[in-house]
């Protein structure tokens, strides 16, 4: 499964992550932080918040709102 991150620059293409990539950052780090693009499914982030809870870790998963517009959010994902 590949989720899209959130863009940094306005003028960038979003940049795919694997599931996998995601697993080794957090085992390098011990606790990773990641901000998905608002392209990304709620199926596929609640399959990742399973995904890490199977494992026995913790996973804080939210909207965050950026502008008052409805559709200016990202998604932020803390595992831990």
């Amino acid at each position: 499964m590949d989720l899209k991150l959130a863009k940094t620059l306005l003028d960038e293409e979003a940049r795919s992550i694997s599931l996998k990539e995601i697993e080794e950052s957090f085992e390098k780090d011990g606790q990773s932080f990641f901000y998905f693009d608002k392209e990304n499914s709620k199926k596929n982030l609640n399959s990742l918040v399973e995904f890490f809870e199977k494992k026995g870790l913790s996973v804080y998963y939210r909207e965050v709102r950026y502008g008052l517009d409805s559709g200016d959010y990202i998604y932020e994902v803390h595992i831990f």
